[in-house]
């Protein structure tokens, strides 16, 4: 038998196209994965020219970066799209709009002007709903937090059970009418702001309400702050 035949090469995006989407109300508890089934099948919908990769089986070139954990809300997701031939960004916004689930939605989108969408991620600000903790011994931790150098913290992984420092990760954090506002800084291992509630309970195990998280804003750290990870 001979060997198989290799399959003709794709030719590269003409347009890199990053957008920004939320997740919101029962789309929270959508997963990494299915999201993923569902952004193809809209794009399919919508007509939008993507670009394929190589091999025997091709697949559209689509990137994702730094996604927030199943049950969290966010304002603030990112995915890189290889496009076939060039769209304007706001008619591929309002395409998609039509086609995606209920509770997702494109929120933003520009061309790629820089390598690595993933490199320019680099903190997120989160909100964490704590509801009926009583506001006095929540802010007594986050002041306890604060004043230590290093907290570790433990949590079940794919890999088995994984402890590491919950502190160092912490650019802020504060009491706030909404709940918790926490800046995280991404580190390996990626710190999540349940583990910051996780480290506050070892402080006060008297904090039992289940957090509910959402992701204001990730990005670049510019001067202190987060920058806008699509026009860096």
């Amino acid at each position: 038998m001979g060997q198989r035949k290799q399959p003709p090469q794709q030719p590269p995006p003409v347009q890199k196209l990053r957008l920004r989407y939320a997740k919101r109300g029962a789309a929270r508890f959508t997963s990494h994965r299915d999201f993923g089934r569902a952004l193809e099948r809209a794009l399919r919908r919508a007509d939008v020219p993507m670009a394929y990769s190589s091999g025997f089986n091709p697949h559209p070139r689509i990137s994702y970066a730094n996604a927030a954990p199943t049950s969290a809300a966010s304002e603030a997701e990112y995915v890189e799209l290889g496009l076939a031939r060039r769209c304007d960004p706001a008619k591929v916004i309002a395409a998609l709009n039509e086609s995606l689930p209920t509770g997702f939605v494109v929120l933003d989108a520009a061309d790629a002007v820089t390598d690595g969408l993933g490199e320019l991620l680099q903190a997120s600000d989160w909100v964490v709903a704590l509801a009926g903790v009583d506001e006095a011994r929540l802010r007594a931790a986050v002041g306890q937090f604060l004043a230590l150098d290093e907290l570790p913290v433990e949590r079940m992984t794919k890999n088995g059970l994984r402890s590491f420092d919950a502190r160092g990760a912490v650019l802020s954090c504060a009491v706030e009418p909404e709940g918790l506002r926490v800046r995280i800084l991404h580190t390996v291992p990626l710190v999540r702001p349940d583990d910051v509630v996780t480290a506050l309970r070892t402080l006060d195990p008297q904090l039992t309400a289940q957090p509910l998280l959402t992701r204001l804003e990730q990005g670049p750290l510019v001067d202190g702050e987060i920058g806008d990870p699509l026009r860096p």
